[in-house]
């Protein structure tokens, strides 16, 4: 019997240790590739992974054959040979030794953009304009989608942290980036050749935190801030990890059950203090403040307006915010970026006389609060409409007090640490960008800061030159009645100074932008103009890119004379009106509205409130009432011919 048992333990033995050097042997590809994945035409295809330390690992696709051998670290990489767009192929990797084989499957030949930035570059289709028909249509198992999964690190890994390649259908275009989807859907109906997109993306982040620590290093204005951040653990990440958990827990469910009381028609406000609506946090006079506020408003309801069901419009609110009318929820709304915000109130809980609305919105990153018009928040029965403009009851910190935290996915480097170092050097055509709205406290310096970036990221890829197209800030906020300096302007120049690095192009939506919302929902425009700029850069394309660009001026008396580059033959208004958006400047620099007219191909400045003008500016401001456009009906690129902006710093 003993004997028995001994002979079954050492066969177990013996089939373990086989099982285990078997598995020991197998070689492993790096995270970014995957079962669907899109490879890029007509270059040296890099492909890379690990194995035991030594040992020859073997990669095949359509026939060709190449091997390599594991370094001691047991990392290893080769260049498959290069392959026309097509597809679809089996890429078989092994381990000489090994039975294991690592079987890929369909791959395509075409071409892979890398699509990185901020939250408008994060912007998911369901969110954007005519989401739900977008998503119906959006049946292109040839475009392939991998979203890098978000990761802070504090030095640089080869692994990302989750991800997979999806064809592009209905579910997979849900939840990826909006502008990237249709730049690629654009690009593959011009083309024909698969389309893969790499999505590396994190909302609310700087251009320094996708930069290399040693880029950063290497510049007077990021070169310290660096080194402030040798101090950070990952003990650090833990704890803002945790905090952030509550952080979003306070936000999307209500605590100390104020759902359940402050909504109810007779909870006492008395010592609430008071708001007028529609207004924003920045509007309130408050210092920094995050966490939830409550809004109370008494609206009287006649007798006419009874037994049926009414529509009750908010505006615009901010995004985190939930409804409730004489205690009953209407609405829990959660990051919807809808221009309007209409909903019915059921004629049951609607009755002659007082009625109490209530709003919980969550007040974040000194946003809050409801945007105007006026005259869009309302109650109405399609017949009679009674205004919510006015005076509101509020309350804060009637809830848990939200936490702090950190956001390390800010911090110089560490979104280039765990997002984009381990996406390269995977072979690709180029790349798309949208970020620059939180480098606008430090705008000046981003002429800088973004050409480090790129310079960077084409070093790290060694394709040389790789096209680098980018998205100019759309126009946003309260329109200034009077010229004004503007740190949004300042970044939009420092994005257009950009253009003098080699083999970069910008696609200018100042005019596509929502003053309310920092992220315009027309991301189908977006990467309409991105997707154009690629087909010059890349595909051989000759149309025009860019609407009027300034090229120079000319003082003539009492007026100035706007020249532009030769690409615009025609200048034309958006609307076909008066030309708008220009301002005029005397020596005392003071800027005033100017009358603008288009003369052949120069646009002559002049202002009754400027005898001898020195300067002239375009589009200069936040969200500048601007209409001068090319024959393509594309945008004049913001410009200024002065350099008395107060908020520039010379560091470089």
């Amino acid at each position: 019997m003993k004997r028995l048992e001994f002979k079954r333990l050492f066969v177990i033995l013996v089939v373990a240790l086989f099982i285990i050097s078997d598995a020991i042997g197998q070689a492993k590809l790096a995270g970014i590739f995957g079962d669907g994945m899109v490879l890029q035409r007509d270059i040296d295809i890099p492909i890379w992974g690990t194995a035991v330390p030594g040992s020859g690992v073997n990669v095949s696709i359509s026939g060709v054959q190449v091997s390599t051998s594991a370094n001691d670290d047991g990392n290893w990489d080769l260049y498959l040979p290069k392959m026309k767009a097509g597809g679809p192929f089996e890429m078989q990797v092994a381990c000489e030794g090994s039975k294991e084989m690592l079987i890929v499957k369909d791959i395509l030949i075409g071409d892979v953009w890398v699509a990185s930035g901020q939250s408008n570059m994060e912007w998911e289709v369901w969110q954007s304009m005519n989401a739900e028909e977008e998503m119906k249509n959006a049946n292109y198992p040839d475009i392939r989608l991998f979203e890098v999964e978000h990761n802070i690190q504090i030095n640089p890994v080869d692994e990302v942290a989750g991800g997979s390649w999806s064809k592009c259908d209905s579910a997979s275009v849900h939840s990826f980036s909006a502008a990237a989807y249709f730049f690629a859907r654009d690009l593959y109906k011009k083309e024909g050749v698969p389309i893969g997109v790499i999505q590396s993306t994190w909302g609310g982040t700087p251009v320094e935190t996708w930069t290399s620590r040693e880029m950063l290093l290497s510049s007077n204005i990021t070169h310290n801030k660096v080194l402030v951040n040798d101090s950070i653990t990952p003990a650090h990440f833990v704890k803002d990890s945790v905090d952030l958990i509550e952080f979003w827990d306070i936000v999307y469910n209500p605590k100390n059950n104020t759902d359940n009381i402050i909504p109810k028609e007779k909870y006492n406000d008395s010592d609430w203090g008071e708001l007028t609506m529609p207004s924003v946090f920045k509007d309130w006079g408050w210092p920094f403040y995050e966490g939830m506020v409550w809004m109370r408003k008494d609206v009287d309801i006649p007798k006419s307006m009874t037994g049926k069901d009414l529509t009750i419009n908010l505006g615009h609110p901010e995004m985190n915010y939930t409804l409730y009318f004489n205690g009953h929820e209407i609405c829990k709304n959660v990051w919807n970026a809808e221009p309007t915000h209409s909903y019915t109130i059921p004629e049951n809980i609607v009755h002659k006389g007082n009625n109490v609305i209530s709003i919980r919105i969550a007040v974040l990153w000194t946003g809050g609060g409801i945007n105007p018009p006026a005259s869009d928040m309302y109650i109405t029965d399609g017949k009679k409409q009674i205004s919510l403009a006015g005076n509101w009851k509020f309350k804060k910190d009637l809830e848990d007090k939200i936490p702090s935290i950190k956001g390390y996915q800010q911090y110089h480097s560490f979104l280039f640490n765990g997002m984009i170092n381990p996406i390269v050097p995977y072979g690709i055509t180029g790349f798309i960008w949208y970020q620059g709205e939180h480098n606008v406290p430090d705008a000046y310096n981003y002429r800088y800061l973004f050409p480090n970036m790129i310079n960077d990221w084409r070093i790290r890829w060694k394709q040389g030159y790789l096209p680098f197209i980018f998205v100019q800030l759309a126009n946003f906020m309260k329109t200034d009645e009077e010229p004004a300096e503007s740190n949004w302007a300042l970044l939009r120049e420092s994005q257009t100074a950009t253009l003098l690095q080699p083999n970069t192009g910008m696609a200018c939506i100042i005019d596509i932008g929502e003053a309310e919302s920092i992220h315009p929902l027309n991301k189908q425009e977006v990467g309409r103009r991105l997707a154009m700029i690629a087909g010059n850069m890349v595909y051989g394309d000759n149309n025009q890119i860019s609407g009027p660009v300034y090229k120079d001026y000319v003082v003539d008396g009492n007026n100035i004379i706007i020249e532009f580059t030769d690409d615009s033959k025609e200048l034309n208004t958006k609307d076909g009106g008066k030309l708008m958006g220009f301002a005029i400047a005397g020596i005392d620099s003071k800027f005033y509205w100017a009358d603008a007219e288009i003369v052949g191909t120069t646009v002559v400045v002049s202002s009754e409130s400027v005898e001898n003008p020195v300067a002239v500016r375009y589009a200069w401001g936040n969200n500048p009432v601007c209409n001068l456009v090319n024959e393509s009906g594309l945008p004049a690129l913001p410009f200024r011919t002065d350099s008395w902006c107060a908020s520039e710093k010379t560091e470089k």
